[in-house]
């Protein structure tokens, strides 16, 4: 984050806003019934390009109200931030050394672990 728009001493803060871009977008599509779209997403990456540009115009919208970022800046920083998180986040997802970012584990944690997906997640992946 050696980005000239982003002062300094913010760009800790600015990491964390583009992690809870990223949970607050996630959290969202679960909330609207949308897990099956968030599997393909997982399973294909770039299946669905509308939830990473959702991911992308939040995290430009917090640079722009929270740290004074003008929106063109705020929407290229964004830009040339989330899309490749987003992979990162994926390749991790299907990563059998990574459990802890089992989709299975992470959407429920997304959920607040008030539900086990294990089961639905296995299924929806099959079909």
């Amino acid at each position: 984050m050696n980005n000239p728009v982003i002062p300094a001493n913010s760009r800790e803060a600015v990491i964390n806003e583009a992690s809870s871009s990223i949970i607050e977008v996630l959290k969202n599509q679960l909330e609207i019934g949308r897990i099956n779209d968030l599997i393909k997403f997982f399973q294909v990456s770039g299946y669905n390009e509308s939830l990473v540009t959702s991911v992308t115009n939040k995290f430009a919208n917090k640079l722009n109200n929270f740290y004074n970022i003008d929106m063109a800046s705020a929407h290229a920083t964004a830009a040339s931030l989330i899309p490749t998180v987003m992979k990162q986040l994926v390749q991790q997802t299907n990563s059998k050394q990574h459990k802890e970012f089992a989709l299975n584990n992470m959407l429920s944690q997304l959920t607040g672990n008030r539900a086990d997906l294990s089961s639905l997640v296995n299924h929806l992946m099959v079909a």
